[in-house]
């Protein structure tokens, strides 16, 4: 049987890049590239979400890692805004100020403002300050101002004073004299004009001690009516003391007050809060006015105010929120650490006397409230992985306001005096940018995403390999070399970067789109160049630089081979055995993905069972390797069981397994050792398999077909190269092959053989060296072909079957029937 008609060239394992494609010397003379290669779909995506001003249009940006989607996003923004700009349709941001609340001081008011304008007020407000403190401070301190407040005070105390001489005569002539103590007024009865002591008024009898007991109530009650006048005068001086100090403050209040309303008449909410100033600082004159004695102070505050809680002059305080003052058109806002405060701004808390305190100063910004007006740009598992965010991040979207609150309270834990600042509208567009799957995921499980995020903007991983495209790869390798300022590449190196780039998407007609990983190979070869001292990278620059990459990642593939090298894990390259075949299976470590080979046996016995799955029995096989088995099934009873059930028990495993195992790529090699096992012909060891299978016989395409046949490369050369050995592929992956130059160059001075089949019939040939066989039109097979083989031994295990269980109802019915008629 010759297998030679399935094996392949060369030249079809991998595309190689011809540098006479290019028409340049090296990159220098290049341009370097200022567009993204082949992402059509996600541009139009991203111009129209960025273009569109209503309800929901934000856009998730999904890709993979490495593909610019950032970069896109960010250079499309400026595009826009510079033609906005041309065109003059950009809108200035605006200023976002807190503000004092007079009616509430634990809910801050926002107040917005022209751009450049919060600092200015808040400049505006400090100055009033200043002033009103030194013409108030001059105005009470003005000797005929003391001379008009002393002589208010002394009018009010000399009323009391009359008050107080009227009671203690009155007092006197009913025999008590009237007394202050530590503990309030006191009437002491006289005797003989002097009081009464305790002892001597105990003697006195019970009559005279009831008409003087008498007697002090009723002089108590006139004592009660006059402090209560006495207050009354307190308030009425304290009155006059009042109105009088708003009358002296009024003429300096109000001019001062009035030049600033007229720099606002702009804003009726700005005028609003200077109109309410205004009266604060008429109602609250004394913190204007110099102490005789110097208070102690803490931080700059009287003491007795901070005990009080507050601070007199806060509502002098204006915090600008949001300062745009130097910010040139909309802003654009990429926060790298999304958590709830970074991004919907937090209150900060000061400790002070056991306790903690916030007012509006302290209130700060998140990249919410900095993005108003423009865009904000946010990593989608970023998001998500911060506790509280994703539902916050959706609230502020739809309801268009950006609320400072604590999380924590959130949680129904206890908080400290917090804060509830007015909301502050705004206006953002918000870039989701993440993977697909995620997309997919909310998508699929949050209703409200698709209202939110109505535009998706999808970076493909791979573009077409056109020669437009191969040139973009020589423009980008010349842009990372001006950026950078590293040595320029000559047209073997470009050709050589392009290999890579294809061999990245297992695809000889696509290149990779991940444009990060390119770069970074660009780098490493600038510094294999360097350490070499060539003024130019060069083709063995790259292939040093992709080597290195790999051999710093990939321990964990050596210590396999060596431990296959020692026999500790048992896999044969020679020879030939029944049952048994070489598997290759792809190790995905994260940062680099290696081949290994795996032995597959299969047994074979009387039975109605079935194909029996080892990994699956013993939990070590995830669905879809298990939906790979059960087609083996499937295919058997449709080649085998069309004339006769199916009598059959196998079990399948991959030896030396003991982790699991996932995928549908060993499917056909599971069914070669099972046809192996039925037939008695051994399979070639020095053959290694990878293939999905359908129920139909029919080879599938699989994943990491290059890594898999170099892994077997490189143990069978460890092993010795015999000329015979080699991999045997889907037909349908040939055009997945980007092997080393190593692998191509064996293939073609004929040490390994790489062979590619499209149906179960084609592998088997090749594994064993017989013909498959046919089904003729009775429905038997070529005598001496593997199906013939097969089918023989599935009828003869089924006339044992039969005969180990004994006769069948229908026989010992058709007996029974057979003797009654001879009887």
């Amino acid at each position: 049987m010759d297998i030679k008609r399935y094996a392949l060239s060369a030249d079809q394992l991998r595309w190689q890049c011809d540098p006479s494609w290019f028409d340049f010397d090296c990159t220098r003379d290049l341009v370097p590239l200022q567009e993204f290669i082949g992402q059509d779909r996600a541009i139009r995506a991203i111009e129209f979400g960025l273009s569109m001003s209503h309800e929901g249009y934000n856009i998730y940006v999904a890709g993979l890692t490495g593909t610019g989607k950032t970069s896109a996003v960010q250079k499309h923004i400026r595009k826009l805004l510079k033609e906005r700009e041309v065109n003059q349709q950009l809108k200035p941001p605006k200023d976002w100020c807190y503000l004092y609340c007079f009616t509430d001081p634990d809910r801050p008011q926002i107040l917005s403002l022209p751009q450049g304008r919060g600092k200015v007020l808040r400049e505006h407000i400090s100055n009033l300050l200043q002033r009103l403190k030194e013409e108030l401070a001059k105005a009470f301190s003005s000797e005929e101002y003391k001379s008009q407040k002393e002589k208010t005070l002394e009018e009010g105390q000399s009323q009391q004073q009359k008050l107080f001489e009227q009671i203690s005569e009155e007092a006197q002539r009913q025999g008590f004299v009237f007394q202050m103590t530590p503990v309030g007024p006191a009437l002491i009865p006289l005797q003989n004009g002097k009081p009464l002591p305790q002892e001597d008024y105990m003697t006195l009898e019970e009559a005279v001690r009831k008409e003087i007991e008498s007697k002090r109530g009723e002089l108590l009650k006139k004592l009660q009516d006059t402090f209560e006048e006495a207050r009354d005068i307190e308030r009425k001086t304290a009155q006059k003391v009042q109105e009088s100090d708003k009358a002296v403050a009024d003429f300096t209040v109000s001019r001062l007050f009035e030049d600033l309303v007229k720099e606002y008449t702009d804003s009726e909410q700005t005028q609003k809060y200077l109109s309410d100033l205004k009266s604060y600082t008429l109602n609250n004159l004394d913190m204007f006015k110099e102490k005789e004695e110097r208070e102690q102070t803490v931080m700059g505050i009287p003491a007795s105010q901070l005990m009080r809680g507050r601070d007199p002059f806060l509502p002098f305080s204006v915090n600008v929120f949001v300062d745009n003052s130097e910010t040139s058109g909309p802003p654009v806002i990429a926060e790298p650490n999304p958590n709830y405060a970074n991004l919907f701004g937090k209150t900060e808390r000061r400790f002070l006397f056991g306790g903690y305190l916030s007012d509006h100063t302290m209130l700060k910004p998140g990249a919410f409230q900095l993005a108003n007006g423009g865009y904000l740009l946010l990593s989608a598992m970023d998001v998500l992985s911060n506790p509280g965010v994703w539902p916050a991040l959706k609230r502020t979207i739809k309801t268009k306001e950006a609320r400072i609150e604590d999380p924590f309270e959130q949680y129904g834990l206890v908080m400290f005096q917090g804060l509830r600042p007015q909301p502050m509208p705004i206006d953002v567009k918000v870039l989701l940018i993440g993977d697909a799957w995620l997309y997919q995921y909310l998508a699929m499980y949050d209703e409200d995403f698709w209202e939110i995020f109505k535009v998706k903007a999808d970076f493909d991983y791979e573009i077409d390999r056109s020669k437009e495209n191969m040139m973009h790869y020589a423009c980008f390798i010349s842009g990372c070399c001006e950026k950078s300022g590293m040595r320029h590449f000559d047209k073997t190196a470009v050709a050589e970067v392009v290999e890579y780039a294809s061999r990245l998407v297992a695809d000889q007609e696509k290149l990779t789109s991940r444009f990060a990983l390119i770069r970074e190979v660009v780098q490493e070869a600038e510094y294999w160049a360097g350490k070499e001292g060539a003024e130019l990278v060069s083709a063995r620059h790259v292939e040093k630089a992709v080597e290195e990459r790999f051999f710093r990642h990939n321990l964990p593939d050596e210590r396999i081979r060596e431990m296959i090298g020692r026999g500790f894990i048992m896999v044969d390259v020679t020879d030939a055995v029944v049952g048994q075949v070489n598997g290759l299976s792809i190790y995905s470590l994260g940062d680099v993905a290696f081949g290994k080979p795996s032995r597959i046996t299969c047994k074979t016995f009387l039975g109605r069972g079935g194909v029996i799955n080892i990994e699956r029995e013993s939990q070590l096989s995830g669905k879809i390797h298990d939906k790979g088995v059960l087609i083996l099934g499937g295919y058997m009873g449709w080649k085998y069981a069309q004339d006769a059930p199916l009598s059959l028990s196998a079990s399948l495993c991959f030896e030396q397994s003991y982790e699991g195992v996932e995928g549908d790529s060993a499917s056909s090699t599971e069914l070669y050792a099972l046809l192996s096992s039925l037939s008695g012909v051994p399979l070639k060891q020095n053959i290694a398999v990878t293939g999905s299978v359908n129920q139909k016989g029919e080879i599938q395409p699989v994943g990491g077909v290059n890594q898999k046949i170099e892994g077997f490369y490189q143990i069978c050369r460890a092993k010795g190269l015999t000329g015979d050995q080699g991999a045997l592929i889907p037909a349908l992956n040939v055009k997945n092959l980007m092997l080393k130059q190593e692998v191509a160059d064996a293939v073609r001075q004929g040490k390994f053989n790489i062979y590619a089949v499209s149906t179960v019939d084609e592998g088997i040939e090749v594994l064993t060296g017989l013909p498959a066989g046919e089904k003729k039109r009775g429905g038997t097979y070529p005598r001496g072909s593997i199906n013939y083989l097969v089918d023989e031994r599935l009828k003869e295990m089924a006339k044992k079957l039969r005969e180990f269980a004994g006769p069948s109802r229908e026989d010992k019915n058709a007996n029974k029937k057979s003797k009654g008629k001879s009887l």
